[in-house]
């Protein structure tokens, strides 16, 4: 008996459909952890004179294999599990983040949750405006900042507070040998008054030096044809006592004051060095396991950030050290990603 095209259509549909509920079947079987069946087509025999059309179907299922082939494949790199860097960013500019500082939300320590901020260059942020970072020393835990709204030896700025917050003020303080410069001040002012135990020289400087070595200084001389009352003080006087209550015009700080004793103010280095406390909350322990030190945005609880998906408690490699939720997901991706390595076994045999 001759076969005819009507054969091909009608058996060729029937290869498609058995092919359809061969992985309909196939996906249902998620779970099991053996192949899936023979489909029922291949055990069908043509005879010598069916072969020809029967051949020409399956090399037409052939090329729909192929499109499911590249569909699997698609899968298999979309499914299996992703272990990589985080999201947290690790420079700005020139500078290296490291914790417990943060650039990005969610990583570094929560205590320095928004203290940072990165355009081009690194800022420190407080509520009295933003500050250039000129370097952390990771090692000796400070940071050297920049006012650049603050007058210095070479220019004269107008009047500006330096203020920090509260918790800004516990955890990372200027340290006692940043000084600030209190100038142009008025003879009613505190610190010349009630307050003057809280001036005080250092390493054989006056504030008096400012008026004669600095060209921005040399102003206030001028106009009055005498040196006009000034103080060299700590961060605790500018913290309680903004400048309107101290009653002087204008500020400047120095920093690394103890190694300036025969130095001329020309030659000091102007900005405020903080010192910074390291929260102890085992970060080292998750830096070892690869992780990057972090937390959780909403409760502020320490995190081991592991990759973009997958984050832990301690450390990374440890499933018992990860939540519920990302345990469920990280085993449906497993379960995914062997159940498409199935398929594809499949399709290629």
């Amino acid at each position: 008996m001759t076969i005819s095209l009507p054969f091909f259509q009608t058996y060729g549909s029937h290869i498609d459909t058995i092919s359809q509920k061969v992985h309909l079947s196939f996906a249902l079987k998620i779970s099991a952890t053996v192949a899936p069946s023979i489909p029922s087509f291949l055990l069908f025999r043509p005879s010598p004179t069916q072969q020809p059309q029967f051949q020409l179907a399956l090399v037409l299922l052939g090329r729909k294999r192929k499109m499911q082939l590249f569909v699997a494949l698609a899968f298999i790199f979309q499914f299996q599990p992703v272990f990589g860097v985080t999201s947290c960013r690790t420079v700005c500019g020139s500078i290296a983040i490291k914790y417990p500082f943060g650039i990005d939300d969610g990583c570094g320590a929560p205590q320095y949750r928004q203290m940072l901020n990165c355009t081009n260059d690194l800022f420190f942020v407080t509520p009295s405006g933003r500050y250039k970072v000129q370097s952390i020393d990771y090692e000796k835990k400070t940071m050297v900042v920049y006012d650049p709204a603050m007058s210095t030896c070479a220019i004269l700025q107008p009047h500006h507070d330096f203020v920090m917050s509260d918790i800004q003020s516990v955890i990372i303080p200027p340290t006692s040998d940043t000084v600030f410069a209190l100038l142009n001040c008025s003879i009613d002012s505190p610190v010349l008054n009630h307050y003057k135990n809280l001036c005080f020289d250092f390493a054989g400087h006056s504030c008096d030096e400012l008026y004669g070595a600095c060209n921005a200084f040399r102003i206030f001389h001028s106009l009055t044809n005498s040196s006009p009352p000034c103080c060299f003080t700590g961060y605790d006087t500018v913290k309680y006592m903004s400048m309107n209550i101290l009653d002087c015009t204008h500020y400047t700080s120095v920093i690394n004051v103890d190694s300036l004793s025969g130095i001329g103010p020309l030659d000091w280095v102007y900005g405020i060095k903080l010192s910074y406390s390291v929260p102890d909350t085992g970060c080292e322990r998750c830096t070892r396991s690869g992780g990057t030190c972090g937390y959780d945005t909403e409760t502020g609880v320490m995190m081991c950030l592991c990759s973009t998906s997958t984050n832990s408690t301690r450390e990374c490699g440890s499933m018992g050290d990860i939540g519920g939720v990302q345990k469920l997901g990280l085993w449906t991706n497993f379960h995914a990603f062997g159940f498409v390595l199935r398929a594809f076994i499949y399709l290629i045999i």
